[in-house]
């Protein structure tokens, strides 16, 4: 274990020792705080959207929204997968019994909301018949058939989910704040860009 001498050695302190999986690394770093940017987006155009009803006429915000979302599941998909080639602990060593559980559960109810939403507006637009481009370049095929109830449930879900989603990306976040200015340790720096 390292220690802080003081200057004149007596009054040493312990600090952590550097560990090589203390932070995570840059292609973690730019895939979530990537995935955080367009998130914040996303909710920017869904509230300008405009109200969605039964002869609504997808236009630019809603593709766009759509564009956005499946992007999101892309990276999502790809921060999973680069997570499992490249394991880091979650939760630090020094947290206690139930913040070790809770850490957990939030994180993977994220990973599993910010992939699954996105889908479910993707069976809403389906079931609403729309016709859907994904940033101008290719047409969404249908995820079910138009007019499908399933489709149309789908969508309140989905509204549902999104709220959901806000409420844990709030948590996450205080709870980041909470570890940097309240128990001063490194978990917040291990995802800040530049750090290691």
């Amino acid at each position: 274990m390292a220690v802080n001498p003081g200057q004149d050695g007596a009054d040493a302190t312990p600090l952590r020792a550097a560990s090589p999986l203390s932070s995570y690394g840059p292609v973690a770093k730019t895939l979530h705080w990537l995935v955080f940017a367009l998130v914040v987006v996303q909710y920017v155009v869904a509230i300008t959207m405009p109200d969605i009803g039964r002869n609504t006429v997808p236009g630019t915000l809603i593709n766009l929204h759509m564009s956005i979302g499946l992007t999101i599941v892309a990276l999502v998909v790809v921060r999973w997968l680069w997570r499992v080639g490249h394991p880091i602990p979650l939760a630090t060593p020094d947290l206690s019994s139930w913040e070790q559980p809770l850490a957990r559960i939030v994180h993977a109810a994220l990973y599993v909301l910010l992939a699954v939403n996105p889908i479910l507006g993707w069976m809403n637009a389906s079931a609403r018949d729309w016709k859907i481009t994904v940033f101008g370049l290719f047409q969404l095929p249908h995820l079910v058939a138009a007019q499908s109830p399933i489709g149309r449930q789908a969508g309140d879900v989905h509204q549902f989910l999104a709220w959901v989603l806000l409420a844990l990306i709030g948590l996450h976040v205080v709870a980041a704040l909470y570890h940097y200015f309240v128990r001063h340790d490194s978990v917040l720096q291990r995802m800040l860009p530049g750090r290691t």
